[in-house]
């Protein structure tokens, strides 16, 4: 696969919606990271198992990844005698929990769901971590428990009863009759963690102490009482105490996450994929998407024809949004080189996207936007989009096209699709005409399913008398000089310059002027297009009455 061809056509943009979709942050980092799959039975399995999801979804059962967290870095840390954070121990505990509820319900549905039962299975529960993390910490403040431990108990039992006395003695020092007089304020505070009162600066000496601060004006100073130092001494050393003993249980449990590690990590993976699964078939709901048919190469009666099937009835651009119309494009049991003409603006380009974001979607285990969609899963996709002029490099648009265009060249084969927007512009037209033809003569032989944009007429031609080749076109409506982004294979584009000019109100004169610069065949053909392109339109709208009236007569028939 081409990295290139990833960002010419925005596959990027579609893995980053996808990744919002997802619940956790190892699901997202999996989204992002998602490459096409190359082989048909990969991309199947990808396929089956976002449809899985979806009919989980559709038979409303509750299945989510919500609260695991990517806790895999943490788990090998743990594995160096490192302590691991009283939260990051409850994201352990809620990651393995997860896993052990999806086990529990998700992992007892093989009949139904064999694909992702399988997939879940594959976490482990942990439980005697899982049980020990509930036991020494608190889950709503992640606190670790009196009950952690029998020592750490009897602490903060002390540490209690120090912290009373220490406050009672030091209540009855700021509100004695004797002491206020020479206090800022009746109350007591801290200063480097230990307990001090608010001594009046003409007062020092007064109250024997040791001072700690003073304020920013120095008419306070912040003294720790004589009579007050052994009880918070007696407090601090309590603290220290806690302290030690809280660190060596979070080290006991951070070990046994360490002798997990291999476990928790696994776990986390299965998760992950799990997020990206779902992730799939939520946006495939978001994006009103049909599972692809997804076909190996196969013999044609054309014995050239590279055996890729390319069907998409009703795509669309999975990016556009507003009214966005559907493209039908067949590459027929005799076509593997599909040439688009049509007006600029006119919507080949994007349909040249649609075409190549369908597959690449498919080959990523996605949904495609469309009503049906048959397609190969290539080996290899190339594309050459836009305008890419770089002034760093000294290169005009043709010069950027033809360099994109050679290495593509160079890569692809007949397990490949190759889109090319544009082909042969940016130059002399008669010179690019012949190496527009030349490039697609090149790909026909070579047995690369093809599809490409062109202004030049002579492609036109081309596409007729050539076996393996096809016109289609992108309509354009006369009426109201604006495209009606509907793709017509089968039929190439028709000029539309003189039309349009004439529609605007242009000179007459000008008109007739210019139509007697133009080969009479070329108007002949145009002419002949046109009329071609109106029978289509009206036999479109006379099937739809009739199956109109077929539905009715039905309906009635049933009644």
């Amino acid at each position: 696969m081409n990295e290139k061809t990833f960002n010419v056509l925005e596959l990027n943009k579609i893995l980053d919606r996808l990744s919002s979709f997802t619940t956790f942050s190892a699901g997202a980092d999996l989204a992002r990271a998602l490459i096409p799959a190359t082989r048909l039975d990969d991309a199947r399995q990808w396929q089956r198992e976002t449809g899985e999801a979806r009919t989980m979804f559709a038979n409303q059962i509750n299945v989510s990844t919500a609260g695991a967290r990517d806790v895999r870095e943490a788990a090998l840390t743990a594995t160096r005698g490192i302590m691991l954070e009283p939260q990051v121990l409850l994201d352990i505990r809620s990651t393995l929990r997860r896993a052990t509820t999806l086990r529990r319900t998700v992992g007892r549905m093989k009949a139904q769901y064999p694909l992702l039962s399988d997939l879940v299975n594959g976490a482990e529960e942990c439980n005697a971590l899982q049980e020990e993390i509930a036991r020494i910490l608190d889950e709503n403040t992640g606190a670790v428990k009196d009950s952690a431990s029998p020592q750490l108990a009897i602490i903060r039992r002390d540490l209690k009863v120090a912290f009373d006395r220490l406050q009672t003695k030091l209540q009855r020092m700021v509100t004695s009759s004797t002491n206020q007089p020479m206090l800022q304020e009746p109350l007591f505070t801290m200063r480097n963690g230990r307990y001090v009162i608010p001594l009046k600066a003409d007062h020092k000496g007064k109250i024997p102490g040791i001072v700690h601060d003073s304020s920013a004006s120095g008419a306070t100073l912040f003294i720790e009482p004589l009579e007050t130092v052994e009880l918070n001494n007696k407090w601090r050393e309590l603290q220290l105490d806690e302290e030690k003993e809280i660190r060596r249980i979070l080290l006991a449990v951070s070990d046994m996450v360490g002798q997990d590690a291999d476990a928790i990590v696994r776990t986390v993976d299965v998760l992950a994929q799990l997020d990206l699964i779902l992730a799939k078939a939520r946006y495939a709901e978001a994006l009103r998407a049909v599972e692809p048919d997804l076909v190996e190469f196969s013999s044609r009666p054309n014995p050239d024809h590279p055996g890729s099937s390319i069907r998409l009835k009703g795509a669309r651009h999975p990016l556009l949004t507003g009214n966005v119309v559907p493209i039908d494009v067949d590459f027929d049991e005799n076509t593997w080189v599909l040439v688009v003409t049509g007006p600029n603006t006119g919507g080949k380009t994007v349909s040249l996207k649609t075409v190549g974001l369908c597959c690449l979607m498919a080959q990523c285990g996605l949904h495609v936007p469309a009503e049906e969609a048959q397609l190969s899963v290539f080996r290899g996709v190339y594309a050459d989009i836009g305008d890419e002029q770089s002034i760093e490099q000294s290169l005009s648009t043709f010069s950027s096209h033809m360099t994109n265009t050679i290495q593509i060249l160079r890569e692809a084969d007949e397990h490949s699709l190759v889109l090319l927007d544009e082909l042969g512009a940016g130059t002399d037209p008669a010179e690019g005409s012949a190496l527009a033809r030349a490039i697609l003569t090149y790909l026909l032989a070579h047995h690369v399913t093809t599809m490409v944009t062109t202004h030049h007429p002579e492609l036109k031609i081309y596409s007729v008398e050539t076996p393996g080749v096809r016109n289609a076109s992108v309509e354009f409506n006369l009426q109201t000089l604006a495209p009606t982004y509907r793709l017509i294979v089968g039929l190439p584009g028709r000029s539309n310059a003189l039309a349009i000019a004439t529609r605007l109100g242009l000179n007459q004169e000008i008109i007739e002027d210019a139509r007697s610069m133009v080969a009479t065949e070329d108007l002949v053909a145009d002419d002949l297009l046109d009329e071609i392109h109106r029978t289509r339109e009206d036999i479109r709208r006379q099937q739809q009455i009739i199956r109109n009236l077929r539905e009715e007569a039905e309906e009635e028939r049933a009644e």
